[in-house]
């Protein structure tokens, strides 16, 4: 027994020093990357810092005049195609969820729909703006428009929203829902005012995720023919629309077939011209869109941080 013990201590001590090796190891490559995170951002806060102004979030872009250039078009745009992918997205993704987890039996179908969905997180951009670009471009609205733009980037993001929802879902205890089988609750009944309200937070968090993948985006808006250069926002107002029912009908349908560009695109636009001025502003864009980055993921924090201080189960 001794001899054996005696065998094994010299691995033993070549195990933790190789622990703490690969210890030290990952420590060095965390440090790392903050510090190249770091350089990175104060290069940027340094090249587009001196251009933010109030100014610059509400002037269209100048080929001709840079230093007056702004990018009202790319922030509303961001902001259009953020909100209709919000709206065309998570309803369809949550009840989906929703379906899988809560009503759905085992089958093979269904083991089909749940492979598809986990292969479908994990399928390059690019491929999405091909899609876009075939049935909704070329088959369904026939322009690249603001709406086309949004129906792609809801695909995008629903294989995220249906596997977040999902885990969210799943977290539930068993406890509550046959807590509200036993008082004699339906199934819908239980879903709805225990099931959703316990994994609505979880929910949150991995819908603004999504869509915090989703701002960053520009291979699929490419593929569709989002614009580098536009002077005009979607849903611009004028004389020709009017508050009523037939004057607003006309504002939505005609801002939801106009041309777009996000933040993002107008970032690639900039960054690929030669003078200084225009490295400049795409520094500033790419401030504004970290901003609006970081507040979504705050956001996704603050709703974690909510969800952990008000658990009851």
């Amino acid at each position: 027994m001794s001899a054996g013990v005696d065998l094994f201590r010299p691995r033993l001590a070549r195990r933790r020093f190789v622990g703490r090796v690969f210890q030290g190891l990952c420590l060095l490559a965390g440090l790392a990357s903050a510090v190249i995170l770091l350089v990175l951002l104060l290069h940027v806060a340094w090249g587009g810092g001196g251009l933010l102004s109030q100014s610059f979030l509400t002037r269209p872009p100048s080929q001709l005049q840079p230093e007056t250039a702004g990018v009202r078009p790319a922030l509303l745009g961001t902001l259009w195609l953020m909100a209709l992918t919000l709206v065309f997205a998570v309803p369809v993704g949550v009840g989906a969820a929703v379906y899988l987890e809560e009503y759905s039996r085992r089958s093979r179908l269904i083991d089909l729909i749940n492979l598809n969905i986990a292969n479908l997180a994990g399928v390059p951009s690019i491929v999405y703006g091909i899609l876009g670009l075939a049935v909704f471009v070329r088959w369904l609205l026939g322009s690249r428009s603001l709406l086309a733009g949004a129906l792609t980037m809801s695909l995008l993001i629903l294989p995220v929203i249906i596997i977040a929802s999902r885990e969210s879902l799943r977290a539930v205890p068993k406890s509550i829902r046959e807590a509200a089988y036993a008082v004699g609750a339906t199934r819908w009944q239980t879903v709805r005012h225990h099931v959703l309200p316990a994994g609505l937070p979880g929910i949150l968090t991995g819908i603004i995720l999504a869509l915090s993948r989703a701002i960053g985006e520009t291979a699929p808006l490419i593929m569709l023919g989002a614009l580098t250069f536009v002077r005009f926002a979607p849903g611009e107002w004028g004389d020709q629309y009017s508050f009523t029912a037939t004057g607003l009908g006309s504002w939505l349908r005609d801002a939801l077939n106009s041309p777009f560009t996000t933040l993002p695109i107008q970032i690639y636009n900039w960054a690929g011209q030669p003078d200084d001025i225009f490295r400049r502003l795409a520094a500033a864009a790419i401030i504004v869109l970290l901003v609006i980055l970081l507040s979504m993921n705050a956001v996704a924090v603050g709703i974690r941080a909510w969800q952990q201080r008000h658990k009851t189960w």
